[in-house]
């Protein structure tokens, strides 16, 4: 009888591909880490909390004070501070640099799933405008903002917002 574990027909299959890099075309960058990019978001938090404790301090308008709302009532003029915060914080980045001051000092940076930069209409209007108007209704803007995050457990590391705007976060 003849030895078969040694007999070729058996064994798997072998091949050695080499990995082929595409010329003329960009090639992205590691995407960021959940860790950077949550840090990223606690830092942009932070500063945007100290700019609006500033705004109460120094100005009539102030965000923390109790005005007798309803939880329910919708909220447009602390959505429109809230807006001009982003912007006059983070405007000039997002557009230069597709980054925010967190994502700056995390050296992290959005982009183009290709690598490339998005513009500022694709991170301002795809990206970030339903985390702004949806933040008009008290707590459904809370509970996207929830969902949206979570959405980063998944392989491509893409928020929701991420996948609206067709956009990436890489290390920069």
């Amino acid at each position: 009888m003849e030895d078969q574990s040694q007999d070729a027909r058996y064994a798997p299959p072998q091949s050695h591909v080499e990995d082929v890099q595409q010329t003329g075309q960009p090639q992205p960058g590691e995407l960021a880490t959940r860790g950077r990019r949550f840090l990223a978001a606690m830092l942009d938090g932070g500063i945007a909390i100290g700019v609006l404790w500033l705004l109460s301090m120094f100005t009539p308008y102030d965000v923390w004070s109790d005005d007798g709302r309803s939880l329910w009532t919708p909220r447009l003029a602390d959505t429109a501070v809230g807006i001009l915060v982003y912007l006059v914080l983070h405007g000039y980045l997002l557009a230069t640099r597709g980054q925010t001051i967190g994502k700056a000092l995390l050296k992290i940076r959005i982009a183009r799933p290709d690598g490339s930069k998005p513009s500022i209409g694709r991170i301002l209007g795809l990206r970030e405008s339903l985390l702004f108007l949806l933040n008009i209704v008290p707590m459904i803007g809370q509970v996207f903002v929830l969902v949206d995050s979570l959405f980063i457990f998944r392989a491509s590391r893409r928020c929701l917002h991420d996948q609206i705007a067709d956009t990436v976060v890489l290390q920069a």
